[in-house]
């Protein structure tokens, strides 16, 4: 089984009170791929981090091996979800793979 870990912050101009609302549709769209794209095991999405991260939010994902990263990240399903909900907002994207 290999983790994959991807956070970011918001662009600087996605307004503050629009925020919540954002990461309750990544949430509910990204946690929705799993039985969708092949090899995806779990997702979870973390909205609100401790004090002192650097992110604003967390997807972290479990795959069955580490080919099935590649997989997910050209899989229309996540394309489609990424595309709509997650990269029109954010920035700083920073992933780790283990």
């Amino acid at each position: 089984m290999v983790t994959h870990v991807v956070a970011w912050n918001f662009k600087p101009e996605v307004k503050e009170e629009d925020k919540k609302a954002l990461k309750a549709d990544m949430k509910k769209n990204l946690e929705a791929l799993v039985g969708k794209v092949p090899g995806l095991l779990t997702v979870t999405f973390h909205e609100e981090p401790l004090p002192g991260s650097n992110r604003e939010m967390c997807l972290v994902t479990t795959h069955e091996e580490a080919a099935d990263i590649a997989v997910y990240a050209k899989h229309p399903a996540h394309v489609c979800v990424a595309d709509t909900f997650v990269r029109p907002y954010t920035a700083d994207r920073t992933c780790v793979n283990f």
